[in-house]
């Protein structure tokens, strides 16, 4: 059984420092400690951390490394990187980190090593992508694929999709890449609208191949196909990454064309698997094992940094710092790089249906909050629209700013403006402008004396809110995969302290199996049953049946 976290000595004594803590200005932290950004930072993997702005100093610290220490983070850290089970309600390995590790490592599940069929299936993409990149793959009219269209849903989709369009600027020139995840058809309809059947490749993405969303939208693009090609040509346009054989037979796909993956890839830790087929063809073979290498090289530094300076361990205890103790109920995202916009919705998935839990691993409610709401949106963008709320609103919101110091294009001025942005927005955030400052202000301007009261509130920031700022020395394949890795572990720690399993996600189930039953009302079945659904559900069913002619 896993001990109350909110009985824990560590736990107890962090409540008794946030009584004091709580009331700490940032600024005075600063102005106190002139090296505070040289003890609250930390380099790896070309990646910076700097988390000195936020309301911690050295004592706080200490406290929080205790707590991991005293919820057992190396020794759980240990036992996901053997091979144990950890997601125990699915009796389950987790070891996403083994798809990045190299050729020599001895991870093993049961006894049996993992390496050699994960390097027979990155061998088979690798030999897979160069065929297509170099034009050898033709379609059923001879010309070149021009077009990859990933169908997928959930991880599936997110993390291929957040890391095509991250490593843009790596992309082959004669490729274009589209996703398709929403059962929604305008998601499908807009992307085969600006395709051709003869030049496009259909990654078919389901572990199962029985997903729905992903089959439906499958099944219509296949129907979509076969009104210009023929079910001979299917071979030529379509892949699979699935396990089931008989299923991608069926519909039409050679097996040699079948990528695995394993029941111990958690869909949100795919993107290092055979689910990152769609990145692999966008940017090679060799620049995708660039990407594993820097989630691995997260890996070692992960597996082997005291956890004081260990960079996933102080971003999580920070962020359970800021959750736990000063009572933050959301996280925002804000990556200064336009080509990093997926990115909080890629970690919303992450952290969200990770930690989102109410039950320890023991199935006990959880007596502190676990993981809070994650959103957010590209600089500079954000910063006119929700920036606003940020620094003027009720709640006090940590944000994140990631960027990288070396962009991808040749135009300078735009990148120093951004980066202008990017570190004004958080300082602004920590430093605010107090009533005062407001007031000589306006008198500077030349305010009558007598209308400064009444704007004084409406300029008045409260700042002392946190951030965290990470920095990129560029937007490489190694440097997102160092990101995505960070992330990923920092995911776990939290999931370890809160006691929650991070590696489930019965949440998502229920909705479906209630959709099914809906779904065959839509299509014009009478339910038997008048007392099946609550008035506000059967009235809507009744108004989308009579919508679509299926009423009178």
């Amino acid at each position: 059984m896993v001990p109350d976290l909110t009985s824990t000595s560590a736990w107890l004594a962090l409540l008794d420092h946030s009584r004091i803590a709580g009331a700490w200005q940032m600024r005075d932290l600063f102005s106190k400690d002139p090296q505070r950004f040289e003890r609250l930072s930390l380099a790896c993997c070309d990646l910076l951390l700097d988390y000195s702005k936020n309301r911690l100093d050295g004592d706080t610290l200490e406290l929080l490394l205790a707590l991991a220490r005293e919820r057992g983070i190396e020794q759980q850290r240990a036992a996901m990187f053997s091979g144990s089970k950890i997601n125990t309600t699915e009796q389950r390995a987790v070891l996403h980190t083994a798809l990045r590790a190299p050729r020599e490592a001895a991870t093993a599940i049961d006894g049996r090593p993992v390496a050699p069929q994960i390097h027979e299936v990155l061998d088979r993409m690798g030999d897979f992508t160069a065929r297509v990149r170099d034009a050898r793959w033709l379609g059923y009219s001879g010309r070149p694929i021009t077009d990859i269209v990933n169908i997928g849903i959930g991880g599936s989709d997110l993390g291929p999709k957040m890391a095509c369009q991250a490593l843009r600027a790596f992309h082959h020139p004669r490729l274009r890449a589209h996703f398709v995840s929403n059962v929604d058809a305008h998601d499908l309809d807009a992307v085969l609208h600006q395709v051709e059947p003869e030049t496009t490749l259909f990654i078919i993405a389901s572990k199962t191949f029985t997903t729905m969303e992903t089959m439906m939208n499958a099944h219509t693009a296949r129907a979509w196909f076969l009104q210009r090609g023929s079910e001979a040509a299917l071979a030529s346009h379509f892949v699979a990454v699935s396990t089931n054989t008989d299923a991608v037979q069926a519909f039409g796909i050679d097996i040699a064309n079948m990528f695995p993956f394993w029941d111990w890839v958690g869909g949100r830790y795919s993107v290092w698997s055979a689910i990152g087929l769609s990145l692999a063809l966008m940017i090679g073979a060799e620049r995708f094992r660039e990407f594993l290498d820097g989630g691995f090289a997260m890996d070692r530094h992960f597996c082997s940094a005291p956890l004081a300076a260990n960079m996933p361990v102080l971003l999580a205890l920070v962020g359970i710092w800021n959750r736990n103790f000063l009572h933050t109920a959301s996280q925002s995202i804000a990556p200064y790089h336009q080509d990093l916009r997926h990115f909080p919705a890629f970690l919303q998935q992450l952290e969200m249906e990770s930690n989102g839990k109410r039950v320890t691993l023991d199935g006990r409610a959880l007596e502190a909050a676990s993981c809070p709401v994650v959103w957010g949106d590209t600089g500079t963008n954000g910063q006119h629209a929700y920036f606003q709320l940020l620094h003027q609103g009720c709640d006090t919101i940590p944000v994140d700013f990631i960027a990288a110091l070396r962009p991808a294009h040749a135009l300078q001025a735009h990148h120093s403006a951004l980066l202008a942005n990017c570190f004004a927005q958080s300082e602004a955030l920590m430093l605010g402008k107090s009533a005062a400052q407001v007031h000589a202000e306006l008198q500077r301007q030349g305010v009558p004396e007598t209308a400064i009261p009444e704007l004084v509130a409406h300029k008045t920031f409260p700042g002392n809110r946190p951030s965290n700022t990470i920095l990129l020395e560029a937007l490489t394949p190694a440097t997102l995969g160092a990101l995505v890795a960070l992330y990923e572990h920092k995911t776990f720690v939290q999931g370890v302290i809160w006691g929650v399993n991070s590696f489930d996600q019965w949440g998502v189930e229920l909705g479906k199996v209630l959709a099914t039953r809906i779904q065959s009302e839509l299509a014009g079945q009478d339910n038997p049953d008048p007392l099946a659904h609550d008035s506000s559900t059967a009235n809507l069913i009744a108004r989308a049946r009579k919508a679509a002619g299926k009423t009178g």
